[in-house]
């Protein structure tokens, strides 16, 4: 099950950023040649691996992202199917990790975090305060995430403002403000701090080599997307240890 639904977050990944109308159409087919892939070389990991990473038909490299994705997504269904008991617990954590999954990388390549993705977070993000039999509780009270979602959107959306009224530059996108909304409807307004922060932190050091290399600038655009999620998961599984050491 986590190797199919990995399989699939590979061609919401491809196809979001470039043909929305095509997600739920049309087979599979390389992106270099353009050949459609038979069904025994479309099968979840057995198939690149099978194929040694390359096109049957022209023998060009298959993206490793394809293989990572979908082994991901695998181990995560079994830990979280291992540690939690009931099963819709399991499938809706599962879509909250590779929406993320898919955000990390049409981000990175793309520099943009589709809406479809953003708002569908942000709804699991709302409802999941109604779950109160959840074994994974990030917040106590409705109000807070409430609270969270606007703080979360309202960052953002003020440094775009301030930067475009200032210096009359992009600083942000709006898919940003929104992804910022989803996790403050998951974690409350007291995240919001600790995410930028370590946000900003991630997305400097992924941009420090090309920095030093003069293969960008300060005012090159980066993706922001990615740093957001890194920062969001270091929260989840550090933010009270590392909150509590920095006080």
């Amino acid at each position: 099950m986590g190797l199919i639904l990995g399989s699939f977050s590979n061609v919401l990944i491809y196809r979001l950023p470039i043909d929305k109308k095509g997600i739920l159409t049309g087979r599979s087919f390389c992106i270099f040649c353009k050949k459609k892939i038979r069904w025994f070389d479309n099968i979840p990991l057995i198939s690149f691996l099978n194929l040694n990473g390359k096109c049957r038909s022209c023998k060009k490299k298959i993206s490793p992202r394809y293989l990572f994705v979908e082994l991901f997504s695998a181990i995560s269904f079994v830990l979280l199917f291992i540690y939690l008991e009931n099963y819709f617990e399991v499938i809706f954590y599962q879509i909250v990790l590779l929406i993320f999954l898919m955000i990390f990388f049409i981000d990175l390549k793309h520099f943009i975090i589709p809406d479809e993705l953003n708002f569908t977070l942000i709804f699991l993000a709302i409802i999941h305060n109604f779950f109160s039999d959840f074994k994974f509780v990030f917040i106590e009270h409705f109000l807070q995430s409430i609270i969270g979602g606007l703080v979360g959107f309202s960052v953002i959306w003020l440094i775009i403002f301030l930067y475009d009224r200032i210096k009359n530059i992009e600083a942000m996108g709006l898919g940003d403000a929104k992804l910022m909304s989803a996790l403050g409807f998951f974690f409350g307004w007291q995240s919001i701090p600790f995410i930028l922060f370590f946000g900003s932190i991630f997305g400097l050091i992924s941009a420090f080599p090309s920095l030093i290399n003069k293969k960008k600038n300060l005012k090159t655009e980066i993706p922001f997307g990615p740093a957001i999620i890194c920062a969001s998961l270091l929260y989840f599984f550090k933010g009270e240890l590392i909150i509590s050491l920095l006080i």
